[in-house]
């Protein structure tokens, strides 16, 4: 039976499906009797931190026989059950409002344009290795602006791994786990050229592209080959103002993209402006030399191929392309889904210009930062 020695009781009202609270902030509220049987405090293992109730297991639907709330917890006696729920209704009030659970995660991106270099966020490499405050800074840097250089980087391939496993785990693609951009006698990919490279994203030819990608830079000291970088969100912005109809194009009919050579076939289908779960943009799929044959409908081409054009066009205007040239020691730090890059020809003769990459998955990127805020609903 339920406690009844503490000093604050309050009725509740039963219902064949749920019952009715009311809450101190919220008011009179529904909660359905399945919810409140799978989501009882006993029913998560606090070693594993997972839910080890089975609610299909359950022979009869969960109802409840007796129900009320005690110095702030709602006790539910179950009527086909030995079994108590004791629920504080601040918790209640968190989880039950039928909205995603705050996440500390989802931050509001800001839009950038040609000037921000001077303005980058920078991180020394031994901070961010021995501060997880800084390392915290840089990663909400890198969800909401993008892309962050971090400095003081080892002259060394342990050095790549190691900033990057500061992030999340490194994640191979078809290339391999890791990349080095430098020229090739035999290229695969324009990248391995001295060539200039234009603005694209990585992999897109990969059903779920990587979302972060680490450009550790060895040496450089050729002529030429200056990087770029536009923020897809400053650009899908303003061609959302610009172009209504080819925003819609753009980031709702999906088109195919490929990767091909002796020992790999990779394939997919994009939108080439990605929007996130509140309709925001939130970055972009985009390769002119990664690009398959589009395989729309003739006449849907009419309309589609001008607006791909002019977003193309756009994401190269002065106003969004940020200049530079990397620096040894430096590694540029970036959402592969939101900041298109490449770089200008560079005189393969002049010197020497090595870069060395990898990527991490922005899950990974934003578990780490929830991680590092001591946020979850199991941490005190």
């Amino acid at each position: 039976m339920l406690d009844g020695k503490s000093s604050v009781v309050t009725a509740v009202e039963l219902g064949d499906r749920g019952l009715f609270v009311t809450l101190p902030k919220q008011g009179r509220r529904y909660l359905n009797y399945y919810w409140l049987r799978d989501n009882c405090p006993s029913s998560f293992s606090p070693v594993t931190r997972e839910r080890s109730f089975d609610i299909f297991h359950l022979e009869q639907a969960p109802r409840a026989k007796a129900a009320r709330i005690v110095d702030g917890i709602l006790h539910v006696e179950w009527a086909d059950e030995d079994h108590v729920t004791r629920m504080p209704l601040h918790w209640i009030e968190t989880y039950a409002i039928g909205k995603p659970r705050p996440d500390p995660a989802d931050l509001k991106r800001e839009a950038w344009y040609s000037d921000h270099y001077p303005k980058v966020p920078r991180f020394a490499q031994a901070d961010l290795l021995a501060d997880t405050g800084q390392r915290s800074a840089w990663i909400e840097a890198m969800i909401v602006h993008g892309f962050t250089i971090v400095t003081g980087m080892p002259d060394s391939d342990e050095g790549l791994t190691q900033t990057a496993e500061l992030m999340g785990y490194v994640r191979p693609t078809f290339f391999g786990t890791y990349f080095d951009v430098r020229t090739h006698i035999n290229p695969t990919n324009t990248a391995y050229t001295s060539a200039a490279l234009e603005l694209h994203t990585d992999t897109p030819a990969e059903e779920f592209a990587p979302g972060i990608q680490f450009l550790h830079c060895r040496v450089n000291t050729v002529e030429g080959g200056q990087s770029l970088y536009s923020d897809g969100v400053a650009v899908a912005n303003d061609f959302r103002l610009r172009d209504p109809r080819g925003f819609e194009l753009l980031s709702t009919i999906s088109i195919p993209f490929f990767c091909e050579h002796d020992h790999y076939d990779a394939r997919s289908r994009q939108t080439v402006i990605e929007l996130d779960n509140h309709g925001e943009v939130s970055g972009l799929t985009i390769s002119q030399h990664m690009a398959d044959i589009f395989d729309l409908d003739q006449t849907l081409l009419d309309e589609y191929y001008p607006a791909f054009c002019r977003f193309g066009r756009m994401l190269q205007e002065d106003k969004y392309m940020m200049r530079f040239l990397m620096k040894g020691g430096e590694c540029m730090v970036f959402d592969n889904h939101r900041i298109v890059h490449g770089r200008a020809a560079y005189s393969a003769t002049s010197g020497d210009r090595y870069l060395r990459g990898c990527y991490v998955d922005r899950g990974e990127m934003r578990s780490t930062y929830r991680a590092l805020l001591n946020e979850g609903r199991f941490k005190s």
